[in-house]
């Protein structure tokens, strides 16, 4: 495999519990597909919630399919607009972060921990990791050039999985911060 690996931004997003989901929009209420997502089985969803924090309020799209707990990921950005000190976690690590106010059309509940800024990581299925010589777990650098801001990403977490597809998530501030825009390669730099 070349070591080139496609980065995507995720924008702010929301995942739900099942029991979210009906709190917000109502009982037996099911997510509602909108587009598949680049990593298998993932999905943005017709369903918006919005965020309101101390300072500011985001509608923000609801990602399905529904998860065990509840999270709102944001980027830096998003988080001084709310009011809210968010941690940088990796993806379901909640345990200790802020809680914040959610409003459906069906109601509102106020979830007691669940806001992070997403930690930069590689999806990575196996062969690419074997390939590119990563594990999982590793902390990488991964440089994107050719945008006319060329940013070299150090703590780069690698996530190994048989069921997702390969690629980097960093979020909008970051996006920025490269030009990221569009279609984007970065290298692994060890």
């Amino acid at each position: 495999m070349e070591n080139k690996i496609l980065v995507e931004t995720s924008a702010r997003h929301i995942h739900l519990t099942k029991e979210a989901v009906e709190t917000l929009f109502g009982a037996g209420h099911e997510l509602t597909k909108k587009k598949d997502l680049s990593q298998p089985g993932q999905f943005a969803c017709e369903e918006k919630v919005e965020v309101v924090g101390t300072k500011g309020t985001l509608k923000m799209s609801v990602l399905g399919p529904t998860r065990p707990e509840n999270q709102v990921e944001l980027s830096f950005t998003d988080a001084r607009t709310l009011g809210v000190t968010a941690p940088v976690r990796e993806s379901g690590d909640v345990a200790g972060t802020p809680g914040i106010l959610l409003k459906g059309p069906a109601g509102e509940m106020q979830i007691e921990n669940g806001v992070i800024i997403a930690k930069r990581h590689i999806h990575i299925i196996p062969e690419d990791a074997a390939a590119l010589g990563v594990s999982d777990k590793e902390i990488v650098k991964v440089k994107i050039e050719g945008t006319g801001r060329a940013t070299i990403f150090d703590d780069v977490v690698i996530r190994v999985k048989d069921t997702f597809a390969t690629a980097m998530h960093i979020d909008t501030d970051e996006c920025n911060a490269a030009a990221a825009f569009g279609v984007v390669y970065g290298e692994i730099v060890k």
